[in-house]
């Protein structure tokens, strides 16, 4: 009985970090940019002086979709949506290089530009900073242009690029706070090839669908872990009646 219901136990454990997972994802299904998380099972056996007689349940998020999330036209000439598998480089809260595919960015009254959550977004010198300028746009390249204020409309000048970084050949992760960054704490190369479409945003890659299907499988087997606890219990009473003397 005592295997069994420390089974079903460690079975539950991890059906509540996928609900978890799960939630998330379905809260996330309208955020730029966002890549659903994938939770996944592994065997843990409980090591003693004995055999290896038990092993637990696991599960974990173990890594992030990368599919490519639908391409929505805005009109906006800050919006960017990758074309590609590369990731933008932006400032985290705690002055880190991290990496994200939002792409909704917005300008602050000091004019830097920082996307849709308000993180700095980190061009070819550091956070990208703009003058006060009539018009903005952002090349196919990354490269940010602007017509000064009271500029020529015919002569756009070049102020910054964005970071378009690879992930390829590099271990990334993805964090709490949704980012991206190299899983030995270093800073991503520049994508030679790397490409944005302008005035699009990247939508969630989250498949509402697919996730309320995996949120009942997820609830269908708490449900059954719940059937085993109390199967267990009933065979510890049926054994304990047994071994009851006769008055």
């Amino acid at each position: 009985m005592d295997r069994l219901v420390i089974t079903s136990l460690t079975a539950m454990r991890g059906a509540m970090a996928r609900q978890a997972a799960i939630a998330n994802n379905l809260a996330n299904v309208n955020t730029t940019g966002f890549r659903a998380e994938i939770a996944n099972a592994s065997t843990r056996w409980v090591d003693g002086q004995t055999f290896k007689s038990r092993a637990q349940s696991a599960e974990q998020v173990v890594g992030a979709s990368m599919a490519q999330g639908s391409i929505v036209h805005t009109g906006n000439p800050l919006d960017v949506a990758i074309d590609g598998d590369s990731l933008l480089a932006v400032q985290a809260t705690d002055g880190s290089e991290a990496y994200t595919r939002r792409g909704d960015f917005k300008l602050t009254d000091s004019g830097l530009l920082t996307t849709g959550d308000g993180l700095p977004v980190i061009g070819e010198g550091g956070p990208i900073t703009l003058p006060a300028a009539d018009s903005i746009s952002i090349a196919k390249d990354g490269g940010i242009w602007i017509v000064p204020a009271g500029g020529d409309a015919n002569n756009p000048q070049r102020i910054d690029g964005l970071k378009i970084a690879s992930a390829t050949g590099s271990e990334i992760a993805k964090g709490l706070d949704g980012l991206f960054r190299e899983k030995n704490g270093g800073v991503l190369p520049n994508d030679p090839s790397g490409a944005v479409i302008a005035g699009s945003i990247e939508g969630s890659n989250v498949n509402a669908t697919e996730a309320l299907v995996q949120m009942i499988e997820a609830s269908r087997a708490w449900e059954t872990q719940i059937k085993m606890i109390n199967t267990a219990k009933d065979l510890d009473d049926s054994g304990a009646s047994l071994m009851r003397m006769p008055d």
